[in-house]
């Protein structure tokens, strides 16, 4: 350990970590959180619905990529897993995890979940994501580059094995999958293809088979919403993968502090977007959902739900603050409001938003 490394102290598991990777890092971050006096009173929410005032009720998951934040789920009052992050068993290691350690990790996750339902996202390397086992070269526009699906379609040995384990995992249990960056529709029919061999080769050699197999993917391309038509009948799902989508959609890298701050998701362009996907959705029979930093926001939550959002995946110290948010919030009355400020926006759209919201009643915890 040099000087000025970064570590984590677990004084709970006798556990030191050494330079964490954000993954780790953020999943720490969020048990510090839970550990807050103000998530303290959070406490009697719990076991609570995230329920409007006028009765629409929202489901709030967990982000999860690590066995410790599945410990977080029953103490912070998630739903279930709307996103398990699972590169990072690929990430840690000098060579690829063999097949059944991914197998352990995945039962293991299913097994805390204990029946609630867990979104595995399939690996999402490549880019800024080097895998050392590969020895990849670093890009000069990772986010843009050789990553996610294009990188698993590429690398097919690779990706059937996390099919495999993933399938193999669930048994007779169900699974749920969804794939990321996802840009044309050929790339999620030809990754569901691969996933759907894997689910009859393991039913040919082991008898089992998961009881229901669900495949979404993630919107984290703009391209995507435009190719929503084709999905149709095809995806059982699509979730919003607010931290991607929204770089693209503003052409600003959210690593790079000059511009990261610059472009909001609470303004009328991106709202209006994700209108349009919300529509979509609803036309096409495509269940929703969103997931990223800005969900765990309640003034960025509410605007999600007043669009007919009513799943959302965050880290598990922002679901007491949503919950509450929701609990406080009448649906029937607010959406008219906000749909109109929507269409004719002021200058200061965030503080219009959160003037809308102080009128209701509502109450939000950042702004």
């Amino acid at each position: 350990i040099d000087q000025g490394d970064w570590v984590i102290v677990d004084a709970e598991e006798g556990t030191l970590h050494i330079r964490p990777d954000d993954t780790l890092y953020d999943a720490y971050k969020g048990r510090v959180s839970l550990r807050s006096e103000r998530q303290a009173a959070y406490e009697a929410l719990k076991d609570l619905p995230a329920r409007t005032t006028d009765g629409t009720d929202v489901s709030l998951m967990l982000n999860a990529g690590l066995d410790l934040d599945m410990e977080m789920m029953k103490q912070a009052g998630a739903d279930g897993v709307g996103l398990f992050r699972t590169e990072f068993q690929f990430l840690v290691s000098e060579s690829l995890p063999k097949l059944n350690d991914q197998i352990d990790l995945y039962k293991r996750v299913l097994d805390k979940a204990d029946g609630k339902p867990v979104v595995f996202r399939t690996v999402d390397l490549g880019g800024d994501k080097v895998l050392p086992a590969l020895n990849l070269q670093r890009e000069e526009n990772p986010a843009l580059g050789w990553r996610s699906i294009r990188f698993a379609l590429d690398h097919k040995g690779l990706f059937r094995r996390q099919l495999r384990a993933l399938v193999r995992a669930a048994g007779d249990r169900p699974l749920t999958i969804m794939f990321p960056m996802v840009t044309v529709v050929s790339e999620f029919e030809e990754a569901r293809d691969l996933l759907l061999a894997e689910v009859e080769w393991s039913a040919q050699r082991t008898g089992r088979r998961p009881s229901r197999v669900e495949v979404g993917v993630m919107l984290e391309t703009p391209a995507l919403a435009y190719g929503l038509p084709e999905l149709a009948g095809k995806a059982e799902f699509l979730s919003v993968g607010t931290n991607d989508l929204m770089q693209f959609f503003f052409a600003a890298d959210r690593m790079t502090p000059h511009v990261s701050d610059r472009y909001d998701l609470v303004s009328p362009s991106a709202l209006r977007f994700l209108k349009e996907v919300s529509d979509s959705c609803k036309t096409y029979g495509i269940r929703m959902s969103a997931c990223g930093e800005a969900t765990g926001s309640t003034l960025s939550a509410l605007c999600f739900v007043a669009l007919g959002f009513t799943a959302l995946s965050m880290s598990a110290g922002s679901i007491g603050p949503v919950k509450q948010m929701i609990r406080s919030l009448n649906l029937q009355a607010f959406r008219p409001d906000f749909l109109a400020a929507l269409n004719a926006p002021q200058q200061d759209f965030r503080n219009q938003v959160l003037a809308l919201a102080a009128d209701h009643g509502i109450e939000l915890f950042d702004g």
